[in-house]
């Protein structure tokens, strides 16, 4: 601050990062404030209505109080990196050494900026599949990565075969596959994943893997790990989360498995983002991945009843609903709600039955890139 003319006068100030700065405010923290505001059911809060084990919730208490609280270890310690190998292999089929192919993280988002920070240079093309998980694009950008949107097509949500074989080039570092799918609830199917996982090798790539709704699929579909591919064990790397799997979504755990020169890579920028996570809170989710499997192994049957009856309902009174295999999510069209020549786009419609019918819903095009 300088004095003019017995003036305080402002110094120029200096920008800001110009990624972070220029992003809006998330539409989840809009929607949920306008829901606050106007004391509505919030539909697109995003945190399950049930918590999950309370096995897990008294560990917690009981491992602060019994074990030390100073730094674990960077990587996770030990009980969860070995859970994490063992359902691993139980639910995916894959092998996992605990000791060199692990690593815990501050949920699933730190672990993909982490992935993406270790994997990425200036450059790096990124394939990732419209709409996305809303940090996909910003995190890539900020670690230099260049985003390559493959926009599923709407109806089913199938992947364009054509549109994905295009977008690979020779700067081709990174694919990024999401399934169970946010927001679409999309479970890819082998033969998808088949076709990814033969362009992967084709231009030699590795793949970020968000698995983090894996239990979370309805009756008739199975989820499928890409990792477990042939060819794809050494170029992937697999996410997972226990906010998800237990929902215990302010807990804030996740991991990483994957060959021990990726998970090198992106311990490096794990330890200067965060370097170690709640101790007493790894204890529970290890325990909570060898003994709660009745827990995340019924979640997805529960979800499947859940969204059955909300979408029966959404269609009688003119909603199209979209088609959905797994995880928490259901998209609906509602121009066919809208009066012949209305132009009423997604964010106007849910503001208005915020307002008016005292429900919130999110818009979808906050999730395309």
């Amino acid at each position: 601050m300088a004095t003019v003319n017995g003036h305080a006068s402002t110094p120029d100030v200096k920008p800001l990062n110009d990624l972070f700065t220029g992003l809006p405010t998330t539409i989840f923290t809009v929607m949920t404030n306008l829901a606050i505001k106007h004391k509505t059911i919030n539909l697109g809060q995003g945190f399950p209505d049930e918590e999950g084990p309370d096995k897990m919730k008294q560990l917690v208490g009981a491992a602060t109080t019994d074990q030390h609280n100073q730094y674990p270890p960077m990587f996770g310690i030990p009980e969860l990196r070995q859970a994490v190998a063992r359902h691993s292999k139980a639910y995916s089929g894959i092998d996992v050494q605990w000791d060199t192919e692990t690593l815990v993280t501050v949920g699933a988002t730190e672990a993909i900026a982490a992935s993406f920070l270790g994997i990425l240079n200036e450059g790096d093309e990124v394939i990732m599949f419209d709409p996305m998980y809303d940090c996909y694009g910003s995190m890539a950008r900020r670690a230099g990565g260049i985003v390559k949107a493959v926009k599923l097509k709407v109806e089913y949500w199938s992947v364009d075969r054509t549109h994905l074989q295009d977008a690979f080039s020779s700067k081709t570092k990174l694919v990024v596959v999401n399934t169970p799918h946010n927001p679409t609830g999309k479970v890819f199917s082998k033969e998808d994943l088949q076709f990814i996982a033969d362009l992967c090798i084709q231009h030699n790539t590795y793949v970020l893997l968000d698995e983090v709704y894996e239990h979370l699929v309805f009756e008739g579909s199975q989820h499928v790990s890409l990792r477990s591919l042939p060819g794809m064990q050494e170029r992937s790397i697999r996410i997972s989360s226990a906010g998800k799997t237990f929902s215990f979504t302010a807990w804030k755990i996740g991991w990483v498995t994957g060959p021990s020169s990726l998970i090198n890579a992106i311990a490096k920028a794990h330890q200067f983002l965060v370097f170690t996570v709640p101790s007493n809170l790894q204890r529970a989710v290890a325990y909570g991945l060898d003994n709660e499997s009745s827990f995340f192994t019924t979640l997805g049957h529960s979800l499947e009843q859940k969204r059955t009856y909300l979408a029966q309902r959404l269609k009688k009174i003119g909603f199209n609903v979209l088609p959905a295999q797994g995880s928490y999510f259901l998209m609906a069209d509602f121009r066919p709600l809208l009066p012949e020549g209305s132009n009423e786009d997604d964010v106007g419609f849910c503001n208005r039955i915020t307002v008016e019918a005292g429900v919130t819903a999110l818009p979808v095009r906050a999730d395309f890139s």
